[in-house]
Order: C-alpha cells, then structure tokens, then sequence
C-alpha cells in the first residue's frame, strides 16, 4: 500500500514458566518484528536486537528488560546466557534500557519495558503453541511515511482485513491521530465545563461580598455620618469600602491559594500522581480574586460615598 514505511507484527505468548540456570522470572513473552525498535524509539543498554536475519531463520533468540535481567541472572552477565521460556531455550542478545513506566509515542501509550522479553515472531509463532480459536498475530502495527492522509489509509486497510477476514467484524482498528483528536476534544470539553464551574463560583461568591459589604454599610451608617461631618470626602468614603473589599477577597484568594497547594501535595502522596503549581498560576488566581473583590465591592462603596451626612447623622 503506497506510504507504508513499515509494518510490524505482535505476538503475545502465554510464558507458564520462565526461568534460567541461576532464577526465575515472570515477564510478559512478545514476539515482535526486527522493526519494532525503529517504530517505538526502543533502546538497549547491552547487545544488539534481533535483527532480520534472525527473524528469517527462526533463531531462538531475544531480548530482555531490565528487571528480567536482575531476576533471572543477578549481577552476571546476561549476554550470550540461556533461558528457558516454557520449553523452548532462548540466547540472550540484548538487554532493553528504561524502567516500568509508561510512556507515550505518537499519541500512543506504550508499557514499560523492565519486564518483557522480545523474541522473533516467526520464532514466536512456530515454536509456541496457541489456542486453535486465536488469532496467528495479536497485533499488526502499520507506520506511515510523513505526510499520508492517514484517515484514507486507515480505510484501505480496513477493506484488506475486510476481505482477509471473510467480511468478520472480529478485529479492531485503532488511529492514533483519532485517538489524540478525541482526546483534545475531551480535553477542551473539560476545561469549558471547569471554566463554567468557576465562573458560577466567582458569581456566586462576588455576590456574597456584595451582600456583605452592603450589610456593612448598612451597620455603619453612622460612622459614615461623623466621617463626613468631620471634613472626609465621598471619594475617601468610596476608597475605604473598595480597600475593605479588596481586602476581603485576597484573603480569601491567599486563603485558597494555601488549601489547593495542601490538596495538590496531598494527591500526589496518596495517587502517585506529578502535580505542577506554577507562581503564573497561583499570581492569576490571587488577581482574579481581588478583581471579584473591586467589581463586587463597587457598588455598596458608591453607596456608602452617596448617603447624605445629615441622614447618616441621624440613624439609629
């Protein structure tokens, strides 16, 4: 099919028993086309991959993750050694580099390495037996030259499984560049809903400052009064109930500021998650919540300037 750069196959052999003359391990048993390293960036630490030589002859060879390393041959050396995977001895010639964590290629989530043995998948297929209702491959993974639409290609090899498989809807498709669009959009979608969420919030709570400075206001009727008589200006009374609310609302946004960094930490303890705060973050939520504070606070403030001295002298 024209912009196919290379297609590597995936099989999945059921290992009962894993082990070599000095350990035992139980890792998950791939076999994997000499492409795989090239397709997902994979490096090695010692030795070399199986290359398309020994995939042609059916060597009984394969390469092995870090923690398969440690558990089946400790501190030794691990090039050149046996191991035995079900029946069938396999010769060590390479040993995978990274750990057990995930990571992603092409929007792709790929799993850790420390833990998988790679053998040749024509090995993998002639000399380890599979249930007679599976599949001869468990995965086929087809990589594109640059620039092919890859929605058209996707196309093209649904209609050649189509007709491999007799019209049988017993395979899945999976495109990476859908994948990683429909997550984008989820990802959009979520931060419209959080930012609806915080916008109610920010209403809401500016409403409430809004209530309570009028409150205040209204309580201090008087004192307003006496600051007039004695020579205070409508603009020094408006400044007090801004500064007043302003006030307010940063402690609350410092106030928040605390708790998120207290739940964040606490997160990251308990799930094991990475949490990132940056000052960006934590300077704009302090802002938004004294902007809340000026925009809310300016209404019971031009209210308080405006009340008449001599009215305010007299309430009770």
């Amino acid at each position: 099919m024209p912009g196919v750069e290379r297609v590597v196959a995936k099989i999945e052999v059921e290992a009962w028993k894993v082990l070599s003359p000095t350990g035992r391990a139980k890792p998950r048993v791939l076999g994997m086309s000499s492409d795989y390293p090239a397709l997902v960036k994979l490096a090695l630490v010692e030795g070399r991959f199986f290359d398309r030589e020994d995939e042609e002859r059916h060597a009984l060879v394969c390469v092995i993750g870090a923690q398969v390393r440690r558990d089946l041959f400790g501190f030794g050396p691990a090039l050149g050694q046996p191991l035995k995977v079900n029946d069938q001895w396999l010769v060590v010639v390479g040993v995978l580099a990274g750990g057990s964590g995930k990571r992603e290629i092409q929007g792709v989530t790929l799993e850790g390495t420390a833990t998988d043995i790679y053998l040749p998948v024509t090995a993998a297929e002639r000399r380890f037996g599979r249930a007679p209702l599976k599949a001869p491959l468990d995965e086929l993974v087809v990589s594109l030259a640059p620039g092919t639409p890859v929605q058209e290609s996707a196309v093209v090899v649904k209609s050649l499984l189509d007709r491999l498989h007799g019209g049988a809807d017993d395979y899945t498709i999976t495109v990476p560049e859908a994948l990683l669009q429909q997550s984008q959009k989820t990802q959009r979608l979520f931060d419209i809903v959080m930012g609806a969420i915080a916008g109610i919030s920010l209403l809401v709570g500016g409403i409430g400052i809004m209530n309570i400075m009028l409150a205040t206001v209204l309580e201090r009727t008087r004192e307003i009064g006496v600051r007039r008589a004695m020579g205070a200006r409508q603009v020094d009374i408006r400044n007090q109930f801004f500064m007043e609310a302003f006030a307010v609302t940063v402690t609350g946004g410092l106030l928040g500021v605390v708790m998120g960094l207290a739940i964040a930490k606490g997160v990251a303890a308990y799930a094991g998650w990475k949490t990132i705060v940056t000052l960006w973050s934590i300077a704009l939520s302090v802002g938004v919540s004294a902007g809340v504070g000026l925009a809310f606070g300016s209404y019971p403030a031009m209210r308080a300037a405006r009340l008449d001295p001599v009215e305010a002298l007299r309430y009770e």
